[in-house]
């Protein structure tokens, strides 16, 4: 099954916890990290209190189901240390599952597509790079670009080489 899978992170080396999300993910069983987005700064959403993210989005290949990918998600998060504190606050990484190919869930744990995404430029604007017709997996997410205004976002660099 495909998945796209956000990571952000706005505390310590953010580009060194985003590489080292994405290799962690790569190291999952039976997953591989297909590809993944430029490296993006971006303005907190929520609280707005903290500093800049870097943010940035993988496509996978594995055979996980969706919650078994969601527990792997949140076992990589408390790796790099990760601490829930504050709603949308700072944090050294945070990984969400947000489409899994042909899923759609609405359960206590996971909601699939994930219920935030179309409000969030930090994962459209990796996404239509990704998936520049502006629908992955069926799901069209083009629209939703179009209506959002601010959450500033800036492109930082190239993650290519991070995954090949």
């Amino acid at each position: 099954m495909r998945y796209i899978i956000s990571i952000g992170t706005n505390m310590g080396e953010r580009e060194s916890n985003i590489r080292g999300a994405l290799e962690a993910l790569s190291l999952l069983p039976k997953t591989q990290v297909l590809r993944a987005s430029s490296l993006y700064e971006t303005e907190p959403v929520g609280y707005a209190n903290q500093q800049d993210f870097y943010n940035a989005l993988a496509e996978l290949e594995s055979a996980f189901t969706p919650n078994e990918m969601l527990g792997a998600c949140l076992g990589i998060e408390a790796g790099f240390g990760r601490v829930r504190g504050i709603k949308n606050g700072p944090r050294i990484l945070d990984l969400d599952v947000i489409l899994a190919q042909g899923v759609s869930l609405d359960e206590e744990n996971l909601i699939l597509p994930h219920p935030r995404y179309t409000e969030r430029r930090f994962i459209l604007e990796p996404l239509l790079e990704l998936f520049p017709q502006g629908s992955a997996y069926g799901v069209e997410f083009l629209p939703y670009i179009e209506r959002l205004t601010g959450q500033d976002i800036r492109k930082i660099k190239d993650l290519k080489e991070t995954v090949l």
